[in-house]
């Protein structure tokens, strides 16, 4: 204790019971541990802003907090990969590559936790598909009111994605776009940015196996989604998409003969209007794409290497994530 008159610290020791008191108190207040990882350059940085009144909310609900704001790509995955047993909840916030870094860190450590998803980039393709308010402070009173829903994960050889992993036209674009074009445009930055490859569009030929089928073609795109949107567009992945069901919704674009025959496949995609003469449209739990050369594939919105062997399983109702009741 500070003795003012004296100038020092007096030698006297703290009555134990009013530690352990103290210590009943803040058992009391906070009862409940939650891990949260935000990413503060997401979207148009907007939860510096919303921090002090999403964080108010938590720990009114009783959640004492290690709040960990991320640096660079990536760590996210080794904050929750080396997080302790003890967290009740693990709450994110940013994009949905950021919540596919939580997620891939959930996998990675062999051990699961309930995740609480604030969005809060550009596009939020998976947070409209659970159906989360864009309002921060609306999303954040979900994750301490709300309830678990076991959603599917995918599996893309040895690492995961949440909604999407895709190749061919437009896909390099997500991640090749910056941040602050992101920021500025939205979902539109990704097209405008696709527009200016459109005269120099790649095809690959590939083998694809599912179930007892099998395709050989050339194609120009692709993607394996479990969402009911992609690059902020509704409906392009098919309809009655159902986030637990066990199975992907697949899309593959055929290479089109001349621009507009093109122009009406992408027309169709964004209607989905099945052209089945210019695209396959299937749903399965697993399926392998091989093809000769190296191709760039996305998961989520972010680089996912160059592959010419590429196994997806749908992994069951592999996470929880909260959702409103």
């Amino acid at each position: 204790m500070y003795n003012k008159r004296a100038g020092s610290v007096e030698n006297k020791s703290v009555d134990p019971a009013l530690i352990k008191n103290g210590e009943k108190h803040m058992d009391s207040v906070y009862n409940k541990k939650m891990l949260f990882v935000y990413n503060p350059k997401a979207g148009k940085a907007q939860i510096k802003n919303k921090l002090l009144d999403i964080l108010n909310i938590f720990a009114a609900a009783g959640y004492e907090m290690t709040v960990c704001p991320t640096q660079k790509r990536g760590d996210a995955i080794q904050i929750v990969q080396s997080r302790k047993k003890g967290y009740d909840l693990v709450v994110c916030s940013g994009g949905d590559g950021t919540l596919d870094e939580v997620v891939t860190g959930m996998m990675k450590s062999r051990f699961r936790t309930p995740i609480g998803y604030i969005p809060a980039g550009s596009t939020n393709d998976f947070g409209g598909s659970l159906s989360l308010p864009k309002n921060m402070q609306k999303a954040a009173k979900i994750i301490v009111d709300g309830c678990n829903f076991a959603c599917d994960v995918g599996a893309f050889n040895k690492d995961v994605f949440v909604y999407i992993a895709a190749f061919g036209l437009f896909t390099e674009v997500s991640y090749e776009t910056d941040q602050e074009v992101k920021n500025v445009l939205g979902h539109m930055a990704y097209l405008l940015e696709g527009v200016k490859s459109l005269s120099n569009i790649r095809s690959y030929p590939m083998k694809i196996t599912y179930d007892d089928q099998v395709i050989e073609d050339d194609f120009i795109f692709g993607m394996i989604t479990n969402s009911s949107s992609v690059g902020g567009f509704k409906r392009i992945t098919g309809k009655n998409v159902e986030l637990n069901d066990g199975v992907f919704e697949v899309t593959l674009i055929k290479r089109p003969k001349n621009p507009m025959e093109l122009n009406n496949v992408m027309v169709s995609l964004l209607n989905r209007d099945i052209d089945s003469d210019a695209m396959y449209c299937f749903k399965t739990a697993a399926l392998t794409l091989e093809s000769e050369e190296e191709v760039a594939w996305t998961r989520d919105g972010e680089y996912g290497g160059v592959h010419q062997k590429v196994e997806i399983r749908n992994l069951c109702k592999e996470i929880n994530i909260r959702v409103a009741e």
